[in-house]
């Protein structure tokens, strides 16, 4: 289905929720969800794509007759890259837009900001992205990787890989100060060293003196955990520098297929990342997954793990919606505990506990044709582990 297509099943199905709203006679056809997504700011490169695969997965979801026998219309909200404009939108889709469920959010900022409102007013918010963890609420559904999921093993295959002396490099919001307190952390277990710790604000683009100060100190590895087009610039300015992947390596937490394809792959290639899941991921549903996704908006675009996060967040609440029988934002909520699907990535499971899912991780190189080879997985899923209580070394944090 081409992009202008999943266009008209939206206009089309919002047709049919006015006329039937106006007869008075009849129940709803439809169910309306929101999706709430920077549409535009520094955060448009990552989130945009996002949007996409979810639209992808309700076309496909009422293709084969919707949920509970009705289309699901999809209002959208665009978050301006924006915490505060986050939240406002949140307001706006559950209190006058009536929304079922919310699909949406990528930095831990604009998560932080829609988290109260969902809380507030009892919605249910299917977040797509890693993140740093120490959160566990009722009211979000975490599709993306906890940290033991993501980071603590990335950490470790570089320490084993590379070296232990890591300088830490990101945005200045709450994912890389969690995330690098939690590195600080393992790296004293680990007996390694933090050569430097620098943060930046968000669409941050002048990087020559802190690349000149990476480059003088010579660490093991940068650990990268800054977000959107920032990333265009650093790279941009490492290169500039003369500083390669050969050099010194790169491990990212925020670049996937799609960020590398709106780069200079030059500046990216050798280059490390952690995700769960890539488009080269050899699993029998992503071979489809990949080919829906390109048919629909392009044979240039790339799928990637925040894509397939948002892609699954839609069939776990649809099949969740099927299993309570209803709407009803609690009622799906305790029907989503241990729910499984097989999606892209392989078998995933929402951990009744703290509303995660259980991931494989996996650990990436950028090749020279922008698509990312997998070099390290574990052999199956993790269990979630938010608050990392199963590391002796992570108490305090």
């Amino acid at each position: 289905m081409k992009k202008w297509e999943l266009g008209i099943v939206s206009v089309c199905a919002v047709c049919a929720l006015v006329i039937t709203g106006c007869s008075g006679s009849k129940k709803s056809e439809t169910v309306r969800v929101g999706l709430l997504h920077s549409l535009s700011g520094t955060m448009t490169i990552s989130e945009t794509p996002v949007r996409d695969s979810e639209l992808l997965a309700i076309s496909e979801i009422n293709a084969n007759g919707g949920v509970l026998g009705k289309k699901i219309v999809a209002v959208e909200e665009d978050g301006e890259s924006d915490p505060k404009v986050f939240a406002e939108k949140a307001r706006k889709l559950l209190a006058e837009e009536n929304v079922a469920t919310v699909f949406g959010c990528w930095t831990s900022q604009s998560r932080k900001a829609v988290k109260p409102v969902f809380e507030e007013l009892y919605g249910l918010l299917w977040y797509p992205v890693q993140y740093e963890g120490m959160e566990a609420s009722p009211n979000i559904m975490y599709m993306g990787a906890s940290p033991n999921q993501q980071i603590v093993p990335a950490v470790d295959y570089c320490a084993e890989t590379l070296g232990k002396n890591m300088f830490l490099i990101g945005n200045d919001y709450v994912f890389p100060r969690t995330a690098n307190r939690i590195i600080k952390a393992q790296l004293a277990q680990l007996d390694g060293t933090c050569m430097g710790e620098e943060y930046f604000p968000m669409g941050h683009r002048e990087f020559a003196d802190i690349v000149a100060k990476i480059k003088s100190l010579k660490p093991d590895v940068i650990i990268n955990t800054l977000n959107g087009d920032s990333n265009v610039y650093f790279f941009a300015e490492l290169a500039k520098q003369g500083i390669t992947s050969d050099d010194i390596k790169v491990m990212s937490f925020s670049i996937a297929e799609e960020e590398v394809s709106k780069m200079d792959v030059s500046t990216l290639a050798g280059h490390l990342v952690s995700w769960n899941y890539y488009e080269t991921t050899q699993t029998p549903r992503n071979e489809k997954f990949v080919s829906d996704y390109k048919n629909a908006y392009g044979e240039d675009r790339m799928t990637g793990d925040p894509i397939e996060a948002g892609y699954i967040a839609v069939y776990m609440w649809a099949a969740a919606c099927e299993k309570a029988g209803s709407f009803d934002v609690e009622a799906v909520r305790v029907a989503a505990k241990g729910l499984s699907f097989t999606a892209p990535e392989g078998t995933v499971t929402i951990d009744g506990g703290n509303q995660h899912l259980y991931k494989q991780v996996r650990i990436g190189k950028i090749n020279e044709q922008g698509l990312i080879d997998e070099v390290w997985a574990t052999p199956s899923a993790v269990k979630p582990d938010p608050y990392l209580s199963t590391y002796h070394w992570a108490r305090g944090l």
